[in-house]
């Protein structure tokens, strides 16, 4: 039986829209061509991906495709359909992207039925780029400037692909609409539908005489500086999509969309999990046993004095409240998560060494609770 597009995804047949989200989010992060570059199977998985969630997302495509590989569609000779239908599904192939057999000719049909002509002839395409953050824009949120290399509506023939925007001559094919009958025999019996007219892209119009400029294409690729709102939040992985902002396609199609890889450096001091902050904090071990203030780091570059315990053990986590990184839409913000390291002088001096086994002495043994329940499980000699 031919792949289905849930197979492609991981998903079963009843997964909800969230769950189908969050698996396309993931395949498409381990199989972006940015990074495997050179990797033709993953550049093809990528593909095969992006296909899959572009039906599965919209419902009425979903709707459509799940009746096609129901029943007589599912290309299994044992429920009584003609494997012909689910070729037409299989993987890497993509619905009315030709030679995909008569399964995709007829899903394309199927669809359309539905949302008219949901392909614009020369369509815009999605742009896929990496874009990188510093720790805190990541944490913060940030606006930057993003160039993206695209196509754009023609300024000498204002997107039209005629010289002077003008020249045109009524398409004979389909009338001057854009739009051609198509009948189609299915196993429902006669299909008839509307698509657009190749002859003319589906614009109605013929050019007499193409803009130089564009070479008749309506469009020519430049660059462009976009300025993107990245949240606050964001986090390493991350694909975060801007609609529209894409390739521009061709007569006024529907543009696009950017998908930008989100990869966020790495902080000096700090590491971050969802909302919350961490920081390792170096206190000496006479600060640890006997207490003390310390200056703890915030992320904004200030400090905060936290009162450290007497008797503070190493490796001891303590939690400043709303001091991470917040999510302004939710309304909520993580914690600060303290780690103290007690850190051992080195190179002691006669003297100071004399002092502390003096202070060695002065430390009756069952002052050490670790080590007095160490001894009584039979760990290690009573002192």
């Amino acid at each position: 039986m031919a792949e289905s597009f849930y197979d492609v995804l991981g998903v079963p047949k009843t997964a909800p829209d969230d769950e189908i989200r969050n698996a396309y989010r993931k395949l498409a992060k381990k199989y972006h061509p940015d990074l495997n570059q050179g990797d033709e199977t993953a550049a093809n998985m990528f593909k095969k991906i992006n296909e899959a969630y572009e039906t599965l997302s919209d419902p009425q495509k979903k709707a459509a495709y799940d009746q096609g590989f129901a029943g007589s569609f599912s290309g299994d000779p044992g429920a009584g359909g003609g494997a012909g239908f689910g070729a037409g599904f299989g993987a890497g192939a993509r619905p009315g992207a030709g030679g995909a057999g008569a399964g995709a000719s007829f899903f394309d049909d199927f669809v359309n039925m539905f949302n008219g002509d949901v392909k614009e002839a020369g369509g815009g395409g999605d742009i896929s780029l990496n874009v990188t953050l510093t720790f805190e824009e990541a944490a913060y949120g940030v606006q930057k400037d993003i160039s993206v290399n695209r196509f754009e509506p023609c300024a000498a023939c204002r997107g039209t692909g005629a010289r002077g925007g003008t020249q045109y001559a009524k398409c004979n094919a389909c009338g001057g609409t854009g739009k051609v009958r198509f009948a189609q025999e299915t196993p429902f019996g006669r299909v008839v539908s509307m698509k657009s007219c190749s002859a003319c892209s589906g614009t109605g119009k013929i050019i007499k005489e193409p803009c130089p400029a564009c070479n008749g294409h309506g469009i020519v690729r430049k660059n462009v500086n976009l300025r993107i709102t990245f949240p606050a939040g964001i986090e390493h992985g991350q694909i975060m999509t801007v609609p529209g902002e894409g390739e521009r396609g061709k007569h006024s199609a529907r543009p696009g969309n950017l998908v930008l890889m989100i990869n966020v450096m790495p902080h000096k001091l700090f590491k971050r999990k969802g909302l919350d902050l961490s920081v390792e904090v170096p206190i000496t071990f006479t600060q640890a046993i006997l207490g003390d203030k310390i200056m703890i780091p915030m992320l904004r570059g200030s400090k905060v004095a936290f009162p450290l315990p007497e008797g503070t053990q190493n490796g001891t986590v303590f939690k400043l409240k709303g001091q991470g990184v917040e999510n302004v839409k939710k309304g909520i913000t993580g914690d600060l998560l303290v780690t103290v390291d007690i850190e051992m002088p080195k190179n002691l001096t006669k003297e100071q060494k004399a002092k502390i086994r003096e202070l060695g002495d002065l430390i009756k043994s069952d002052q050490y609770e670790n080590a007095k329940g160490f001894a009584q499980a039979g760990g290690g000699p009573k002192k």
